[in-house]
């Protein structure tokens, strides 16, 4: 399937969203060879775009329902007429993206809207595959990597980079009355969300959990590393990149003693020039140095289905009562559910 070359002035546009949007994916991404740099900018700004439509939203569920539709246009070659919806269609033609990866992103976005917490780690798995691993899946189909055991590796980095991000907003999260940490470690420690949020403070305990959480995710980045090799050697600066600059929050919470409620962790410019410089360094080695047998690793069994629709999937139109498909169904079902209860409840008071 073809498409047309996506036009510059929407590029353009999906460029500062980023710019404006993720600093960290927008330096990497400059080591990314065009080809995979354009659609890839447009794909993120799609998912920056998504996200920023649930999380800033007072009307989540209607949020997620908008890019529900919105989702179906762009699969039928009929976007919305903006920068954003058009860029992203052309990705999604040029490259046979599977329904099933883009799929993933609104049902994790939909878990956010219904206030969705995590009893478990496996559980905050499942749910980092959907808003991060899925958007690393797609990444490997604009690089035309298929290869699993790649894919398997680059939801590995997915996964870690999403829990480096939810180590670092803690507090953030706490003040807006969400937590991500799992509950069986609240439960252990002794602590309740409520608790948390009627009185966020670096609590000794709290930090131990976001010290778990990191603890993970390293483990996680070091797995991811071994899938660099297989990919495009052009790409693999950037990849390397997004790996590095990722950590190296991890690193500055690990300098703040692990409190992510007094602080939110940032890093500097100059660190950033260094990883880029080190990511170059890496691509060069990785030319020369066998292949790892981390490649070879299971699939986290979180990240299975993503590994398994972008190995083997195409765009083809998906049945919405089967399979992935069905479990978003599901979800968004009780989304509406919830936003005709509220609409319902609102109509109610008004005329009271």
């Amino acid at each position: 399937m073809t498409h047309a070359a996506t036009p510059q002035s929407d590029l353009d546009s999906c460029k500062e969203a980023i710019r404006h949007g993720s600093l960290s994916f927008h330096a990497a991404s400059r080591l990314l060879p065009a080809r995979v740099r354009d659609p890839a900018l447009a794909l993120y700004a799609f998912c920056r775009l998504a996200d920023d439509a649930v999380d800033l939203n007072d009307e989540k569920p209607a949020a997620v329902l908008t890019l529900r539709d919105r989702l179906d246009l762009i699969y039928q070659g009929k976007p919305r007429n903006t920068p954003t919806d058009r860029a992203f269609c052309g990705v999604i033609e040029t490259f046979e993206m599977p329904r099933e990866l883009p799929e993933a992103l609104l049902e994790g976005l939909a878990w956010d809207a219904m206030d969705r917490r995590y009893g478990t780690l496996s559980d905050l798995y499942s749910y980092s595959a959907r808003v991060a691993s899925a958007v690393g899946a797609m990444m490997c189909v604009l690089m035309r990597v298929r290869d699993a055991d790649a894919l398997a590796r680059a939801c590995d980095l997915g996964v870690a980079m999403q829990l480096t991000n939810i180590a670092r907003d803690v507090g953030e999260d706490a003040r807006a009355r969400r937590i991500y940490l799992p509950l069986s470690w609240l439960d252990e420690a002794g602590l309740s969300p409520e608790a948390i949020f009627a009185d966020p403070l670096p609590d000794a305990r709290i930090r131990h959990m976001v010290r778990r959480l990191l603890h993970d995710a390293n483990r996680l980045y070091y797995r991811s590393e071994a899938g660099i090799p297989a990919l495009p050697f052009a790409a693999r600066p950037g990849i390397f990149a997004a790996r590095h600059i990722y950590a190296g929050i991890g690193g500055a919470i690990q300098r703040n003693a692990y409190d992510t409620i007094s602080y939110r962790a940032h890093t500097y410019k100059a660190q950033k020039l260094g990883w880029l410089s080190l990511s170059m360094l890496r691509t060069l080695t990785s030319a020369v140095m066998p292949k790892s047998a981390v490649l070879y690793a299971n699939p986290l069994e979180e990240t299975r289905f993503l590994v398994d629709a972008a190995a083997c999937g195409t765009p083809a139109a998906t049945s919405w009562g089967d399979g992935r498909a069905g479990a978003l169904m599901a979800v968004l079902a009780q989304l509406e559910a919830r936003d005709r209860q509220n609409v319902m409840d609102q109509s109610g008071a008004s005329s009271i």
